[in-house]
C-alpha cells in the first residue's frame, strides 16, 4: 500500500463511477483488518503511529468512495475537471427554477403528505442526475460535463438535510 495511491487504487478498483457496493465494504474490511494498529502494538510506536495513519486514510477513501456524490466529485477533480462548488455557483436555468419551486414547496409544506410529495421530487431529480452523472463519468468520460451535475446534487444533498429536518418538526 502507498499512502499516495488515489482512492480507487488504494482499495484496488477500477476508476468509475459505478460501483459495487458490497465490493467496497468488503475491501475497506480486508484493508482495515491489514492496517489496524494492534497488530503492531510489539513493534513499537512508530510503527502503531504508521498503522494509525493508514488507518485514517483507509477510512477518508472508503468514507469517499461509498458515497455517490463525493465519488463522482473525487473522479471529475482526478480527472484535472474540479468541482469548485465554493467559487463557480452557475447551474442550469431549468435547474435554478426547480429550486426555487421545491423551496417554495418547502416552505408552504403544512403536512407530512406535502413533505412526502415533495421528498418524492426530490429523489426522482436526484437519481436521474445520479443516472446521468454515470453517463458522463463511466460511459463518456465527459469529465467536464460531469462538473454541473455534481453542483447539482451538491444543492439537492443541501436542501435534503432542510427538507429532513422540517419532516422532523412536523413529527
Amino acid at each position: 500500500m502507498n499512502l499516495q495511491s488515489n482512492d480507487f487504487e488504494l482499495f484496488g478498483m477500477t476508476q468509475q463511477f459505478a460501483q459495487e457496493r458490497s465490493a467496497l465494504d468488503a475491501r475497506w474490511k480486508t484493508l482495515q483488518a491489514q492496517a489496524h494498529p494492534d497488530k503492531f502494538a510489539a513493534q513499537g510506536a512508530a510503527a502503531q503511529r504508521l498503522a494509525m495513519q493508514w488507518s485514517v486514510r483507509i477510512n477518508e477513501a472508503y468514507q469517499r468512495l461509498k458515497n455517490p456524490l463525493q465519488r463522482a466529485a473525487y473522479l471529475c477533480e482526478l480527472q484535472g475537471a474540479p468541482i469548485q462548488a465554493h467559487s463557480n455557483t452557475a447551474m442550469a436555468p431549468a435547474f435554478l427554477m426547480q429550486q426555487i419551486e421545491w423551496r417554495e414547496a418547502l416552505d408552504d409544506a403544512r403536512s407530512m403528505a406535502d413533505l412526502e410529495a415533495l421528498a418524492a421530487s426530490v429523489d426522482s431529480t436526484q437519481n436521474d442526475l445520479l443516472a446521468q452523472c454515470a453517463q458522463a463519468l463511466d460511459d463518456r468520460q465527459d469529465y467536464p460535463a460531469a462538473v454541473p451535475l455534481v453542483r447539482s446534487l451538491m444543492f439537492i444533498e443541501k436542501f435534503r438535510h432542510d427538507l429532513d429536518a422540517r419532516f422532523d418538526a412536523l413529527s
